[in-house]
Order: structure tokens, then sequence, then C-alpha cells
């Protein structure tokens, strides 16, 4: 027990500093992607009354109940106008549509429009930063194999030097490959194959017997 705890402390060892090669050091792009859609909501529930007002308003405005008012509201002016309301509808209608609604309603949605937009805002800019940096590790997986090709290349350059002063040359190799092949052992019969098979005697041969 003591021989094999010594063997697999020995083999766990770490390797020196000054004995380890770095093939390719590789540079991190600096940006952590973020999901958008929690920043959006903490940035909305960090926002005050008055932006929480807009974006609800915004809202409402943007539906189909909000157009039937409208209409209805264009429909009584309209009756004021020919004379079945009095004179004071037609006023009031037209400093609704034409005083409140412009110079209040449309400031608010305004500011609404801008909250809501904002979500794609980060959208666009989180598209925009995860594909530089899908471009920056793709150009660090270019550089990582170019490496790799770079230490394969010397390490074939090395073999064949070493071949030539043990007095192989690359084509006696290469000829000795294409002429031994790991095919041989396959195309070779069995044993059992090369000695013929004797024939069993016939009911006649037996009779003479």
């Amino acid at each position: 027990m003591a021989e094999k705890t010594e063997t697999t402390s020995a083999s766990e060892q770490p390797i020196p500093q000054h004995q380890r090669r770095l093939l390719f050091e590789r540079t991190l792009h600096p940006y952590v992607p973020r999901n958008v859609n929690v920043l959006h909501k903490a940035e909305l529930a960090a926002a005050g009354f008055n932006t929480r007002f807009a974006v609800a308003l915004t809202q409402r405005v943007g539906t189909m109940w909000t157009a039937y008012t409208f209409a209805v509201l264009a429909i009584i002016g309209l009756f004021a106008i020919l004379g079945v309301l009095t004179p004071v509808v037609a006023l009031l209608v037209a400093w609704v549509s034409q005083t409140f609604i412009q110079l209040v309603l449309l400031p608010i949605i305004m500011v609404g429009q801008n909250v809501l937009g904002r979500k794609s805002e980060l959208q666009a800019d989180e598209q925009f930063n995860t594909t530089q940096k899908s471009y920056h590790d793709i150009e660090q997986m270019m550089l990582h194999l170019c490496a790799q090709d770079a230490e394969l290349l010397r390490h074939a350059k090395l073999l064949e030097h070493l071949l030539e002063k043990s007095g192989i040359s690359l084509q006696q190799l290469m000829a000795e490959g294409t002429a031994t092949s790991h095919l041989d052992s396959f195309v070779q019969p069995p044993a059992a194959a090369a000695t013929p098979a004797t024939l069993a005697p016939s009911e006649n041969e037996k009779q003479n017997v």
C-alpha cells in the first residue's frame, strides 16, 4: 500500500513551470453577455412614478377602446355643430381634442414610447457586443489552429531530419508503406482452407469393403 501511495503521489505532482511550453495564449474578450429582459425589468422597477404612469398611459392609449372613445367624442362634436346639442358642447369637444389631448397626452405618449423603446435599444446593443465577442473568439480559434499547424510542421521536419541522420530516406519509407499494407492479413487464405478436405466414402464403397 505504501508503494502505491508513493507512486500515485509522484504521478500527481504538478509539472514544473520551466518544463511547460505554452503553444498558444488566448486573450479573452472583456464583454460578458447579459439578459436583456431581466435588465429591462430591473430598470422599470427602479423607475419613478412619472415613468410608470407614462408607460401605463401609453399602453392604454394604444388600444381599440381608446379609438372608440375618440370616435364617440367626435360624434358628439358633430351633433353640437349640427345644432342637436348646445354650442358649449362643441367648444368643449374642440378644447378636449385640440388643446388637452395635443398638449398633454402627446408628450406623455412620447415619454412612454421612449421607455418602451429602451428594450429594443438594449437588445441592439447586446446583439452588437455579442457579435463582437463571437468574432473575437473565432479569430482566437483560427490563430490557435495556425499555431498547431506550425507546431505539426516543425515536428514533421524534425522527424525527417532524424530519419536522414539514421540513414533512412523518406522515399524508402513511402515505398515500404505502399508495398506492405494492413490488408495483407485479410488477403492470405486461412490454414484450414489450404489442406484439401477428404471426401466421405460412398455406400457402394462401404459394401465392397
